[in-house]
């Protein structure tokens, strides 16, 4: 008897039919890769999504920019450090140590900074849990905060030496206090005190998914030290020239500062340090949260595997049938692992779709970012889990003997 010799597209064909006549048991069959695809779409587009914006916070600190705070926040791979968090409290900094730094490295533009939290008032109308931030005359600038020309000014030198009474308000506090009318030239109180409002930043937002830029309130460094009676400084913001000398003017700063600190009572570090600090963190979480999600996927095959040998046994007449005839075993295996790749994709397919419509409704609230490699990651492991978990029953079915199996009932 001739060996029948079927087409992979007579294969494909056949395999399409039988999926077809059973679409209920093909959606339940798919749904672990479904849930899965799912999961894992959404999951590294919300880790994506976050990276891209804690970036966009970074761009709003300035570029070229150094920051030295209180205690080691790095520890020695770069991570960051949970040990003595006590110390971050507890260092301050000095005019010295400004005047150091400016007599030892040229070239540097340093802001100080203090401050404190606060409640304004306007009238009746005030705002709680404000930072009152102290710094000089070019803070503005280097940090992306001078208000726009029909918004006022930044306050000058000769106002912080004369420890003058002017703010520069968020966005957030100005519309809070001044609802639908200009804060320009206007009086607000903060510790009993009035102060005069001499610019407004435009809306600028929260940094990082903390404290919103927006409920900041800006005031000469030796205003805010003669309010609070102390002459201490919390930080230091410091910009440089040129982005290539970030890391040479990092070991100047460190060298001067040894000088009166010990090592980790300060750290000295550029916004790359932290945002890769902070992606790594994010990293770890969304392939964590990712292999979790894949376990679905794990599970989707092992669903579909399951199914695959009860079709074999249901199937045991009809493959008998065929080998009868003269099919080769080859087409029978072949046969069966197609309608396994077949059900996985379409779990991967509607999978894909699933976290699309997902992502685009997280969009709303947070953001979230859909890239090339998560999706093409998430439709090859369900394909591949297809051909894995599709082998055993395929083997089955391709190894029966034609006899026994038309007898089988």
């Amino acid at each position: 008897m001739a060996m029948l010799k079927p087409s992979l597209d007579d294969l494909l064909r056949s395999s399409l039919r039988s999926i077809w006549k059973n679409k209920g048991r093909t959606v339940l069959t798919s749904l672990g890769i479904i849930i899965g695809v799912t999961s894992v779409i959404l999951l590294t587009s919300i880790g994506n999504g976050l990276k891209n914006y804690i970036s966009s916070q970074f761009e709003q600190l300035g570029s070229n920019v150094i920051f030295v705070v209180p205690g080691k926040i790095f520890n020695d791979n770069g991570g960051f450090n949970n040990n003595d968090s006590s110390r971050l409290i507890t260092t301050t900094f000095t005019q010295e140590d400004i005047k150091n730094l400016r007599r030892t490295i040229k070239g540097l533009e340093i802001s100080p900074l203090t401050q404190t939290t606060i409640q304004i008032k306007r009238g009746n109308n005030l705002k709680n849990n404000i930072s009152f931030v102290g710094t000089n005359e070019i803070y503005g600038k280097n940090a992306n905060s001078v208000p726009q020309a029909t918004n006022g000014r930044w306050f000058s030198k000769e106002e912080n030496d004369k420890k003058s009474k002017v703010v520069v308000l968020g966005f957030g506090v100005a519309d809070k206090l001044f609802p639908n009318q200009s804060a320009l030239g206007k009086k607000v109180t903060i510790f009993g005190g009035n102060y005069q409002v001499i610019g407004i930043i435009d809306k600028k937002g929260s940094t990082f998914g903390g404290p919103s830029l927006d409920d900041h309130v800006y005031t000469p460094i030796n205003t805010i030290q003669s309010v609070l009676g102390r002459n201490d400084i919390q930080s230091i913001y410091i910009k440089i020239p040129k982005q290539t000398e970030i890391k040479t003017t990092q070991k100047k700063i460190k060298k001067v500062l040894l000088e009166e600190y010990e090592e980790d009572a300060f750290s000295v570090f550029d916004s790359s340090q932290l945002l890769n600090s902070i992606n790594t963190i994010i990293g770890t979480l969304t392939i964590a949260l990712s292999g979790i999600a894949a376990i679905s996927l794990l599970v989707g095959g092992i669903g579909i595997m399951n199914i695959m040998l009860v079709t074999v046994s249901e199937r045991t007449r009809e493959i008998g049938l065929r080998k009868a005839i003269g099919a080769y075993p080859r087409a029978i295996l072949l046969q069966f692992i197609f309608e396994a790749i077949i059900l996985s994709s379409i779990g991967g397919l509607i999978g894909f779709g699933l976290g699309l419509l997902g992502t685009l409704a997280i969009n709303n609230f947070f953001p979230a970012t859909i890239t090339l490699g998560s999706v093409l990651l998430a439709l090859g492991v369900s394909l591949s889990v297809g051909i894995i978990f599709g082998v055993a029953p395929a083997r089955k079915a391709s190894k029966l003997s034609p006899i026994e199996a038309l007898r089988y009932e």
